[in-house]
């Protein structure tokens, strides 16, 4: 199951602009619920991403995610932010354009398209409170780094000055072109780096995917050490398979969150990993205290 196949799938509502989330896949038997009452630090704002729960309505999800401590729920459509925010949640990023992963910001041919969505969805999370929507650079099809970083940056400069008169992020996200996104140009943390700071505006950001820059080029704490400042948004996922964040797969989660907190962020931490259990809240509440330090 891909995350690409969650991007894709489009829903453009009078209200605004949606996507549709893929489908997660649960396997594996059934574990017992933790019914454990110890309560979260409060060091880490948590959040986890909606597409990874498809097989529950964003209802249940949310309260369910309330009952582990969650402070969001995200790459959430305009028509569901209210679903997570009457219930007490916040949407920590919200989806941004319905053209997704592939044709984004390096491509001119997608600039007047991409201002119309964002022009349209930054006031509505404005008013909603939420402070951040994802975009993406788009494949590279042919194109040299250094044209994609040009294109991106005229197409951008319009869209992240409307973001700052609302006091919103645009943040673009580090995806692996390895595995799960073949030819995504901003597949480098330097490279994402290099475009805020050729915008040079604080409302540009990078979501820092741990998963996706671990199958790209490790040294993932070095790398936050020293780009912390360009970043405002962090995932996660078990590297091999992008599942369960525990023992069963490499990175010490426990490591990684400590150097994101010692830099002082003060941001969310998303789990966007794809639970192999076939009580999925029994594996997001092992993954949020996991990351909760």
């Amino acid at each position: 199951m891909k995350r690409r196949s969650a991007i894709k799938s489009v829903l453009v509502s009078a209200a605004g602009i949606g996507m549709v989330p893929a489908a997660a896949s649960c396997k594996t038997p059934a574990v017992a619920k933790n019914t454990s009452t110890d309560k979260l630090l409060g060091n880490i704002n948590h959040s986890a991403c909606r597409w990874c729960y498809r097989d529950m309505s964003l209802e249940q999800l949310t309260e369910e995610a309330k009952e582990i401590g969650l402070k969001s729920l995200e790459l959430l459509s305009p028509n569901e932010w209210d679903t997570v925010i009457s219930r007490g949640l916040t949407c920590a990023i919200s989806n941004g354009s319905p053209l997704g992963i592939v044709n984004g910001f390096n491509n001119v041919k997608n600039h007047e398209q991409l201002y119309k969505d964002y022009e349209a969805i930054i006031p509505m999370a404005a008013d909603k409170g939420i402070e951040q929507i994802i975009c993406f650079s788009g494949n590279r099809n042919g194109m040299s780094n250094e044209t994609g970083l040009e294109m991106c940056a005229i197409g951008l400069d319009k869209v992240v000055k409307m973001a700052e008169k609302y006091n919103v992020k645009i943040v673009m996200e580090l995806l692996n072109s390895k595995v799960n996104h073949a030819d995504y140009m901003c597949d480098h943390t330097e490279w994402g780096v290099a475009l805020a700071k050729k915008l040079g505006s604080p409302n540009f950001k990078l979501l820092y995917d741990i998963y996706h820059m671990q199958i790209m080029e490790g040294d993932v704490i070095a790398t936050i050490r020293k780009h912390h400042e360009y970043i405002s948004h962090y995932h996660t996922g078990g590297v091999p398979g992008r599942n369960e964040i525990n023992e069963s797969q490499e990175l010490n989660y426990k490591a990684i969150i400590k150097a994101i907190k010692d830099t002082g962020f003060n941001g969310f931490v998303a789990q966007e990993f794809i639970p192999t259990r076939q009580n999925m809240m029994e594996s997001l509440r092992e993954g949020v205290q996991i990351c909760d330090i």
